[in-house]
């Protein structure tokens, strides 16, 4: 019961959030950290060893995602959906679920820049923040700016509704099952 309970929640935290963030660009609180506590809640009705799993997916996610926040390219509501997410997950499947966001992401986001015409002058901009390691093009942190930074808070910035791809990497990580145990 506690298998489809896990599934069923994480079913309905990432529909609910990928619609919300299509439609708003946002991920509201009482999604993400309301699934987080579903998601704990399940995990930890078998015994402790099932909520310590949920906790650590649960962190590894947030950590995972955390430096993508601070560059820019990830929301705060995109870092608390992939924290929930990855608590319904567990270590089991959360490898494979990573994978998938990542992949989905990268078409989402080439399909966007494409149909804004900015392809070639985005595949600049990635070289760039690579060859420099984020010496010139990281501000999160830092606080600095110089003219050839990169980053999503420039006006005209291209954003993808990421909850999309978390929700997508959620569920095929869920039946692919490619996990840290």
């Amino acid at each position: 019961m506690t298998e489809s309970s896990l599934l069923l929640g994480l079913l309905v935290t990432t529909v609910l959030a990928a619609a919300w963030d299509v439609r708003t660009r946002r991920i509201p609180n009482f999604l993400t950290v309301g699934g987080l506590a579903v998601a704990l809640v399940l995990r930890g009705l078998p015994g402790p060893p099932g909520l310590l799993d949920g906790v650590a997916a649960a962190a590894l996610g947030f950590l995972f995602s955390i430096p993508f926040f601070a560059a820019g390219g990830l929301g705060g509501g995109d870092v608390k959906l992939m924290t929930a997410v990855a608590a319904f997950l567990g270590l089991d499947r959360l490898m494979g679920a990573l994978l998938i966001m990542a992949l989905v992401g990268v078409c989402m986001a080439l399909v966007a820049v494409a149909r804004r015409g900015v392809l070639l002058k985005t595949l600049a901009n990635v070289h760039l923040v690579l060859l420099t390691l984020g010496r010139r093009t990281f501000t999160g942190w830092r606080g600095e700016e110089s003219e050839a930074a990169v980053h999503m808070a420039r006006d005209g910035a291209i954003t993808i509704p990421y909850g999309v791809a978390i929700g997508l990497g959620g569920i095929g990580g869920w039946f692919w099952g490619i996990g840290l145990t």
